[in-house]
Formats: C-alpha cells, sequence, structure tokens
C-alpha cells in the first residue's frame, strides 16, 4: 500500500468528500463534452467533408471498435500501479487527439483519414480510461456507497444527454464544427487536472514480471464466466443490448419521421424530454434499491428498459397522441436503464476482487459492447425485410426476455450490498 492511508468518509457522506466531489464534477464536466463531440465529428464529415453515410456510419463504428480489444486492455491496466495516473494520461490524450482536428481545419488540411484516426485513438482511449476506472471507483468510494455514488456519476451523464446536444448545436452555430470540438478537448482537460488533484489509496503491484498478458486476460474472462452476478449480468446486459441495438437512434428517428410523420422539432422535442427520464432514474434508484433491494431494481429496470420500445411500435392516432407516446416511450426507457445500469454496477463492484477489476471490465465491455454493432447492423437488415413497426416490436420483447438470466442467479435476492446471496463474494475481496 501507499505511504499514507487515506481515510473514507462515512457512509451517506459523499457530498462531503472533497475527493468524490472532484471526480464527480470532472466527469459531468467530460460527458458534456463527450456529447457535443458525439454531434459534432459527425457533421465535419458531413459539413466539411461531404462524406456519404456509409462513411458516417464507419467513422460512429470507429469509436467502438478499440472495445473488442478490451480483454487484452483491461489486462494490460490491472498489471499497472496507477490506475489513477492511467486515466489522467487517458484525458490527456483525447484532448490532444481532438485538437489536431481544429489545427488542421485552420491549416486547410483536415481529412476523413484524420477524423478516422481520431475516432479510433479516442475510443481506444476511452477503453483504457474505463477499464482503469473501476479499480479507481472502488478505492476512492466505500461499498456501502457505491449505489448513491453511481446514481450521481449517472445524473449527471443522463442530464448531458439532456442539454449536451443543444449545447453543441449552439457551439457550432457560432463556431463552426471543427472549432466546436476544443470544446470536448477542454473537458478532457479539466477532468485530468481534477484527477490530479484526488489522493487515493491504491495498492501497489509489487511484481515485477508476474503472468503474461494472454493469461492475465484468461484470469479475467474466467472469472467473468465463472462468478454468478457477474456471469448473469453480463448475459442480461448483452442481451439487452442485442435487441435495444435493433432499434438504435437511427431506426427511432427513421420511424418517427416515416411512420408516425412527426417533424424534426417535434422528434428533438420528444428525445430531450424522454431524456429526463434517465435524470430522475439516476436521482430515483438509491431510494427505491433502499425500498425493494438492488437485486429487485436490476430485475424490473431489465424489463422496465426494452419494454416501452412495443408501446412506440403501436403508436397511432392524431399528432399529439404520437408525440406523446415517442416522449413517453423515450421517458420510461431512459429511466429504466438508469435503474438496472445503477444497481448492476454498484452490484458487480461489491463481487469483484481488486486484483481482478480492470480486465474483468475489459473481458466485461468486449462482449457487452461488441455486440452492440452486430444487433445495429441485424435491426437494419431486419426493418428493410419486416417493416420499422415488427422490427421495434421484435426489440421490446427480446429485449424484456433478457431478465429470464437474471432469475436463477443470486442477483434478485441481494437487497443491500454486502449481505444475502453475494454477501461472501462481498466480505472477501481479495
Amino acid at each position: 500500500m501507499s505511504g499514507r492511508r487515506i481515510t473514507r468518509p462515512a457512509p451517506g457522506s459523499l457530498w462531503r468528500d472533497h475527493r468524490f466531489v472532484r471526480f464527480w464534477c470532472g466527469q459531468s464536466v467530460s460527458q458534456f463534452g463527450d456529447r457535443i463531440s458525439e454531434l459534432v465529428m459527425p457533421l465535419i464529415a458531413v459539413g466539411a467533408l461531404h462524406a456519404s453515410a456509409n462513411q458516417v456510419a464507419w467513422l460512429t463504428a470507429l469509436v467502438w471498435t478499440p472495445n473488442l480489444l478490451g480483454l487484452f486492455l483491461g489486462a494490460w491496466v490491472d498489471h499497472h500501479p496507477g490506475k489513477r495516473q492511467l486515466m489522467l494520461l487517458a484525458d490527456l490524450f483525447r484532448a490532444a487527439a481532438l485538437l489536431t482536428l481544429p489545427i488542421a481545419y485552420a491549416l486547410g488540411t483536415v481529412t476523413l483519414g484524420q477524423l478516422y484516426a481520431v475516432a479510433l485513438l479516442t475510443g481506444a482511449a476511452a477503453v483504457v480510461f474505463n477499464t482503469a476506472y473501476s479499480s479507481f471507483f472502488a478505492h476512492l468510494v466505500p461499498p456501502t456507497s457505491y449505489v448513491e455514488a453511481n446514481s450521481r456519476l449517472s445524473a449527471s451523464r443522463s442530464a448531458s444527454f439532456v442539454a449536451g446536444p443543444a449545447i453543441g448545436g449552439v457551439l457550432v452555430q457560432v463556431l463552426t464544427a471543427p472549432v466546436a470540438v476544443i470544446a470536448d478537448a477542454l473537458s478532457f482537460v479539466v477532468s485530468a487536472s481534477l484527477l490530479g488533484r484526488i489522493r487515493v489509496d491504491e495498492p501497489t503491484n509489487t511484481e515485477v514480471a508476474g503472468p503474461s498478458l494472454l493469461r492475465r486476460a484468461r484470469e479475467g474472462l474466467a472469472f467473468v464466466l465463472d462468478e454468478p452476478v457477474i456471469r448473469a449480468g453480463l448475459l442480461c446486459a448483452t442481451t439487452l443490448n442485442f435487441f435495444t441495438f435493433l432499434s438504435s437512434t437511427g431506426l427511432l428517428v427513421l420511424f418517427a419521421d416515416r411512420v408516425l410523420q412527426l417533424s424534426p422539432g417535434a422528434i428533438g422535442l420528444a428525445f430531450g424530454a424522454g431524456a429526463t427520464g434517465g435524470v430522475l432514474g439516476a436521482l430515483a434508484t438509491p431510494a427505491i434499491a433502499r425500498r425493494i433491494g438492488v437485486g429487485r431494481g436490476v430485475v424490473i429496470g431489465a424489463v422496465l428498459y426494452p419494454a416501452p420500445i412495443a408501446l412506440l411500435a403501436a403508436a397511432t392516432g392524431p399528432t399529439w397522441a404520437r408525440l406523446g407516446i415517442l416522449g413517453a416511450a423515450e421517458f420510461l426507457s431512459a429511466f429504466g436503464v438508469m435503474l438496472f445500469d445503477v444497481n448492476l454496477n454498484s452490484l458487480q463492484a461489491s463481487v469483484v476482487p481488486n486484483g481482478l477489476r480492470s480486465r474483468v471490465a475489459g473481458a466485461y465491455s468486449t462482449v457487452n459492447y461488441g455486440v452492440r454493432p452486430l444487433g445495429a447492423l441485424v435491426g437494419g437488415g431486419l426493418a428493410t425485410l419486416v417493416g420499422l413497426r415488427v422490427t421495434l416490436t421484435v426489440a421490446a420483447v427480446g429485449g424484456a426476455l433478457s431478465v429470464l438470466w437474471l432469475i436463477a442467479s443470486p442477483i434478485p435476492g441481494t437487497r443491500v450490498l454486502g449481505q444475502g446471496p453475494t454477501a461472501d463474494a462481498v466480505t472477501h475481496p481479495e
């Protein structure tokens, strides 16, 4: 361990813990920056480089592609003694990569190849950050505060989906798309500067050589497949991701435009109003978990997240009704995904040994995120063959059936972290 012991705050006092507040502020700023880039990067491709729809699709795919290497990146991160340092460097690397775009634009040399490279590099840095994050979070927050901490971090992320695109739109109008990327780059600088001021008592890796990267990766994957809570959570989350990506945002917009015949302004209004469900869901999750239990919160969220898509598939009637159904479906779905994510992330953080956290996170993301592009491709093909309404119905039913992976697992019987069927794993983290 490090020389000076870091004293953790008492449960329920996260707002008085300056370390967590700094981390929360940095992540909140970074999330808003991400929402800006998600809008601005395609706009650069379309507006400045006249990219085709297929080329824009490749831009999105390249951001997610590094997750396929998460198993090995996580194994590498787990062997690195300073997780906070890796996160800080990942933030600065992303800032530097993004800043090459406005510089190249000013010189008149920006290309689609450069845009692809930036997407790939920032995506890889994000995987490094996220795999280190799991271990850093576990040492920053006491287990009894996992749900509360995840709730606050998720609320900020949900809020960024409400206001981030609007902020990005204004910046593009005022500054142009390539210059607006600077906002996201600065958000990573802010995150890095706040991370640099946080001191966490992380275990020191004293191994000189240790197992090979391949062996460490296999150990992470073996734990994911053998541990009942992690395995059930991964199977459920992967199934959810596959089916909900059948109805990706692009298809939902297409459905709202061509089938529901709503105007672009009305669609944006419905999506913005629906996103507030994520904010409320994240804030309400700790109270719901205390009342019904963490595990039951995961189970309910697994159904509430995809089920409203069926409501949308059946939408009909006058314009106000179609608009209301779209907004309600988005609201309920966003509420459900927060109930699922906050509880499951907290539960899984409590059962993973410290020495395996990053490689487990890497193995988990390889499967969980790797299935998303596949789901989107299948959704596009299915919509072409059988139509949008049927595709949305399949997405809703298939996604809701993901709850079956949870039924026979210890998850539904876990009421609070450290008690119930997962207690042994929680109380013996090493």
